[in-house]
């Protein structure tokens, strides 16, 4: 890697992972999950973590069990955790089709001491994922309407069931839609699905089959649920190990922002209004505004981003400077990850080097 002395010495705008942030972020998640049955109860969705030293770090950690969503998500755990000698339990939760899911079938077979599945919601595709000797996790619609079978079609989950036949691992639901700001209320949300789930699970499974489910709005509501504690469940947040403003909002503790968008000033367009050098194509922009928060500048207020562009509104003070260093924080961490091509990897004051964002994208 490059030898680098400080942060002026970096292009922007530029994605920063600090990696002393990640191990705190781990070492709270197994804090959490000790009551609950250890990491073992984690399989983290690697479409926010994206960076191989970052995979390293989870494997490192005692983490067996992931979700990817992408071809290329697979291929580069599946790589990283080869050359880190571990086999790994895979469960590409996307129910892919053609090209893809041929993709994911030579993957497979060209890393065979890894367990690999794929979401089913289709009779023929369940049949399909058989005979290219992948694995069937059937996907199930907790009411959130973005895919999966309805909790009530319980014929087509049985006719998936049946096509499935041997290759059955397990059922997923992501109750993605359940973002109340308090626990209580996510509780009363989730408890009754969740109890629908177990009931599902029961009476078309058997108890070696895993219930995947929850992203990090909701994993303590599901640790907390006494049918899911009783199977073979497990969780899988993935902004945990990176943190971000929109998880923070909703009152879990002990995580630290260890992702971020390294930016400089470029205009002053006007008194109270400066632009940086990160704008849509670096940070979320289809996140409620502000997408960003400047790290220990509240005066400054992240107004629409745009392309190149992300203008700052100066609310008490004077303008920065042309120049200035500023570090945007996300609000939603997973999509401004996906925008780097390469990051800057930090441990603690120490700058590590350049590191490619390998997972980003699409393709194989």
């Amino acid at each position: 890697m490059q030898h680098l002395r400080t942060l002026e010495d970096l292009p922007t705008p530029m994605l920063l992972v600090r990696l002393d942030r990640v191990r705190s972020n781990v070492a709270r998640m197994a804090e959490l999950l000790a009551p609950h049955g250890g990491l073992a109860r984690w399989r983290p969705h690697v479409k926010t973590t994206k960076v191989p030293q970052v995979l390293e770090l989870l494997l490192a950690a005692g983490l067996r069990h992931f979700k990817s969503a992408t071809v290329r998500e697979t291929r580069v755990l599946l790589e990283v955790a080869e050359a880190s000698d571990v086999a790994i339990d895979l469960l590409v939760a996307y129910s892919h089709r053609g090209p893809n899911l041929a993709a994911l079938a030579e993957l497979a077979a060209r890393f065979p001491r890894h367990r690999l599945a794929v979401l089913s919601e289709d009779p023929a595709h369940a049949r399909e994922l058989r005979e290219r000797n992948l694995g069937v996790f059937v996907d199930l619609d907790p009411r959130m309407g973005r895919s999966g079978i309805a909790f009530e079609d319980r014929a087509r989950i049985a006719e998936v069931v049946r096509a499935a036949g041997s290759a059955l691992r397990g059922w997923h639901a992501y109750e993605g839609h359940v973002r109340a700001p308090t626990p209580a209320e996510r509780r009363s949300t989730c408890a009754p699905l969740f109890d629908e789930l177990v009931n599902l699970a029961s009476t078309f499974g058997s108890p070696e089959h895993e219930l995947v489910t929850s992203g990090t709005p909701t994993f303590v509501e599901a640790l907390e649920h006494a049918g899911l504690a009783r199977g073979n469940h497990r969780i899988s947040p993935g902004i945990v190990v990176y943190w971000d403003h929109q998880s923070a909002a909703l009152g879990q503790r002990g995580f630290q922002l260890a992702a971020s968008v390294l930016a400089r000033v470029i205009s002053r367009p006007r008194p109270g209004r400066v632009t940086v050098d990160a704008g849509s194509k670096s940070v979320d922009a289809a996140v409620a505004d502000p997408c960003v928060i400047v790290a220990g500048r509240p005066e400054l207020v992240a107004l629409r981003p745009s392309e190149e562009h992300l203008p700052l509104e100066v609310r008490a003070g004077p303008d920065p400077e042309l120049g200035t260093l500023l570090e945007l924080e996300p609000r939603h961490v997973c999509p401004m990850v996906n925008l780097a091509e390469r990051c800057v990897l930090l441990d603690g004051a120490q700058i590590a080097g350049f590191a490619p964002v390998a997972a980003r994208a699409h393709g194989g």
